[in-house]
């Protein structure tokens, strides 16, 4: 893979950024810096609205959207579980869905390769920041080995700027959970079934399923698994 380069320079200018312009200006920088094929800062909100900044190409980036690819996306899907970066490789792509999902992507300019950190903000807020690239297994564990903790740097500084430059878009604080609500966040998140939990709590699947959505609408997730996770996030559980 050759020498390391120096990512401070990268930091600096974002550290001077004002608008998203800067953020898409200093993405395109970085990628050519580390020699790979995109950078992605990506921000869903509870709404659907996505933000960020991409070098995808233009014809993927308006596809994903219209075809509202973030309520599939494993990546996305899989990182809501996660607090720690991920290599696509480890995530689930065994579907249908997931399997023609990513054959699009790729016919449009997705690489083979990602490596994504999860971003957890203020309020419940969730993002990614993804490097991605098309090359084989061994040079791209040798390139996420090399730069894995100057990404999680670089994520975390993006995704401050965004803040501080789209405060509109600042997550509402959610409504308290009910202890009710709380037990079974809990236990699902603990890897429970639904039946398992049902049986936990002495209650009905029906029961469980009014508790549940009744979380997910509290905390503005799209689904159970993004409940959980935003949940968590904002120490409304603990596990």
């Amino acid at each position: 893979m050759g020498t390391k380069v120096d990512l401070n320079q990268i930091l600096e200018e974002l550290d001077g950024t004002s608008g998203l312009e800067g953020l898409e200006n200093t993405a395109v920088k970085l990628r050519d810096t580390l020699g790979i094929d995109h950078i992605i800062y990506h921000w869903v909100d509870s709404a659907g609205d996505q933000y960020g900044c991409t070098t995808y190409p233009d014809t993927w980036a308006e596809r994903y959207q219209d075809r509202n690819y973030h309520r599939i996306d494993p990546v996305i899907l899989g990182c809501f579980q996660r607090f720690h970066p991920v290599d696509w490789k480890k995530l689930d792509w065994s579907g249908k869905i997931s399997k023609a999902f990513l054959q699009d992507a790729m016919e449009h300019g997705v690489g083979n390769q990602g490596y994504s950190i999860p971003i957890r903000g203020p309020a419940g807020q969730f993002a990614l920041f993804t490097v991605n690239h098309t090359c084989d297994d061994a040079f791209w564990a040798e390139f996420t080995e090399t730069y894995g903790r100057d990404l999680i740097l670089i994520a975390h500084f993006f995704n401050r700027k965004a803040l501080e430059f789209e405060s509109d878009r600042q997550p509402e604080a959610s409504r308290a959970l009910s202890p009710r609500e709380v037990d079974a966040m809990t236990l699902l998140a603990l890897g429970y079934s639904r039946a398992q939990v049902a049986h936990s709590l002495s209650i009905s699947e029906h029961t469980l399923r009014v508790y549940i959505e009744s979380a997910r609408f509290k905390l503005g997730a799209l689904n159970t698994t993004h409940a959980i996770a935003t949940a968590m996030s904002r120490g409304l559980i603990v596990v």
